[in-house]
């Protein structure tokens, strides 16, 4: 969003930007106080993209699906903006945006009547569009409505895991499977949810190319609609269509393949110990070769955990891409060779690193939106790196890297492979006390 500095400028000096950093509960914690590296990085994009200052009210990390941060991020709100105006929610396709909408939608930031009457935001077969702007309005954070909502998050902190009901440890038990990261999202003012009302996450339905929207089911009750008092004064929070990247290589994928490239659960970092001459293979979307060096070097993918990962030699590698692509073997692009006759062919990018240490990660790199893979080596060991992408897709070496720390989540060494054994870290709930370590 290039324009929206611009946007901000002294015509408008009451708007802000609150940037929220969102499926923080996809990434594995690579050491303590990670959340506030990840917050650092998060605000030096908003520096480099011109967003800085008075601009920009606040940067927060949340998890719209598993509800981390979300009781902060409202509360945050309603202290900065309170309803002083309108609320419009801005990203990225498939960056959650639907999902943080609807959870504002079930939270203390909307009206308590609304979401019996609000449509919940769902995404277009197509990228890039919205069958409507939604919006829900806000509510009005009044110093009463304060501090019921503050006392009902006390007395929700004080409980633990044993004291919730069966159903609650159900559900609290399936979102730690889905993240590493968990928060509960309440409602201090609440009508009764109807037994009816399905719940489902908006973001598993990017790019459904085969459905009709028109053909959704409609309900046959009758629709509630709000009261003229209730709306006439009214701030709204909108729902916006999601902004396609023009250099994403999900714009080369059907839907299937969109859906094994975008992580849904946890994603459980596999790191593989290399030598030169060695390569390593993200699904067919991305490649790494070491080219040269002098000792081995660690390689640690952050992607889906559907997406499959090959290492093999660099005099095979070329052998093993013609034979394997759009095959089950690689899996991504699928569809053999008809699908690869409109697939664009990787182009190589050379990278050179020096490493800083066994234990911390000098760079990463980026296959576009398909992961990234940390590159740790020996100290003051340079590295010569040839890293392939599809044609038309972004390569990015990050430097300094997201986790750094991340080759240390890992097991050990499987025998005759250049493979370390998975090991996922344990997950965290905020909002509940915990009666032992972490």
């Amino acid at each position: 969003l290039p324009q929206l500095p611009a946007l901000l400028g002294p015509d408008v000096p009451a708007a802000g930007v609150l940037v929220v950093g969102n499926k923080v509960d996809l990434l594995p914690a690579d050491c303590r106080g990670h959340l506030g590296r990840l917050r650092q990085r998060v605000a030096a994009a908003c520096a480099r993209a011109g967003l800085r200052g008075a601009a920009l009210v606040d940067i927060r990390l949340v998890s719209a699906k598993t509800g981390f941060g979300m009781e902060g991020l409202v509360s945050r709100l309603q202290r900065s903006w309170k309803c002083a105006g309108d609320v419009y929610l801005l990203g990225a396709t498939n960056s959650g945006k639907s999902t943080l909408f609807n959870t504002l939608l079930r939270s203390d930031y909307c009206k308590s009547r609304a979401p019996d009457i609000i449509d919940r935001a769902t995404v277009s077969p197509w990228p890039g569009t919205t069958l409507n702007l939604l919006k829900f309005p806000i509510i009005n954070p009044t110093c009463d409505r304060i501090f019921r909502r503050q006392e009902r998050l006390k007395e929700e902190a004080t409980k633990t895991e044993d004291q919730l009901s069966s159903e609650e440890k159900k559900h609290l038990n399936q979102l730690k499977k889905q993240g590493y990261l968990v928060g509960e999202v309440g409602r201090t003012f609440q009508q009764q949810k109807s037994s009816s009302e399905i719940d489902f996450d908006p973001d598993m339905l990017s790019y459904s190319m085969d459905e009709d929207p028109r053909d959704l089911p409609k309900k046959h009750e009758e629709r509630e609609e709000f009261t003229h008092n209730e709306v006439k004064d009214a701030r709204w929070c909108f729902d916006t269509p999601g902004i396609v990247k023009e250099d994403c290589v999900l714009n080369l994928l059907t839907e299937k393949e969109v859906k094994l490239v975008l992580p849904s659960h946890a994603i459980i970092p596999r790191t593989f110990i290399l030598k030169p001459g060695m390569v390593l293979f993200l699904a067919a979307l991305g490649r790494i070769d070491y080219i040269e060096g002098e000792k081995p070097a660690w390689f640690s993918v952050l992607a889906s955990n559907l997406l499959p990962v090959h290492v093999t030699t660099l005099s095979n590698a070329d052998a093993v891409y013609e034979k394997h692509t759009a095959q089950e073997f690689l899996k991504v692009p699928m569809g053999g060779e008809e699908r690869m006759k409109e697939f664009p062919p990787l182009v190589p990018q050379d990278i050179t690193l020096k490493g800083i240490g066994t234990t911390e990660a000098v760079a990463d790199i980026k296959f576009s939106s398909a992961g990234w893979v940390a590159v740790t080596a020996h100290a003051e060991e340079e590295l010569l790196l040839r890293a392939y992408t599809p044609k038309g897709t972004a390569l990015v070496v990050r430097e300094p890297p997201l986790l750094p720390f991340i080759s240390s989540i890992r097991g050990a060494r499987i025998a005759g492979t250049p493979a370390y054994r998975t090991k996922k870290p344990p997950s965290f709930v905020e909002n509940l006390r915990t009666t032992g370590s972490r």
